[in-house]
């Protein structure tokens, strides 16, 4: 029994994980995983819609990579790993391209004010106050 179906399985088992989270929305933003865009990581809700359309493409793709990875057992493990690797690049990036444009269409978040602002014309930061 030969180890090369073992790649596409265990990335699979990790796109299922990753696609559920961010499909359901409780994955957080971080270094790591998700779809890691300038468009998805300007802020927290892009990050969260970004993930969440690219989820159900991702959950697929590590589907897709665990059957693969389990057919090749079976039958032919060279054809069913170049298959099942073939299929999961395929639907994460498709994902991914999904999720970037959602999360482009986020509005643009509000900027932070100065600390002490009151949101009065001058900013509460007493740039207009003689010293």
């Amino acid at each position: 029994m030969t180890l090369l179906p073992l790649l596409p399985l265990v990335a699979g088992a990790a796109l299922l994980v990753v696609g559920f989270l961010g499909f359901t929305g409780r994955l957080p933003r971080n270094r790591y995983a998700g779809v890691r865009t300038a468009a998805t990581l300007r802020s927290d809700e892009a990050f969260r819609v970004g993930n969440k359309v690219a989820g159900l493409p991702t959950v697929a793709a590590g589907a897709i990579g665990v059957l693969g990875a389990t057919a090749g057992w079976l039958t032919n493990p060279l054809l069913g790993t170049v298959l099942a690797l073939a299929g999961l690049l395929t639907l994460t990036v498709a994902g991914g391209v999904l999720g970037t444009k959602a999360a482009a269409a986020v509005p643009e978040p509000e900027p932070e004010l100065p600390a002490g602002c009151k949101g009065c014309q001058c900013g509460g930061c007493g740039v207009f106050q003689k010293s």
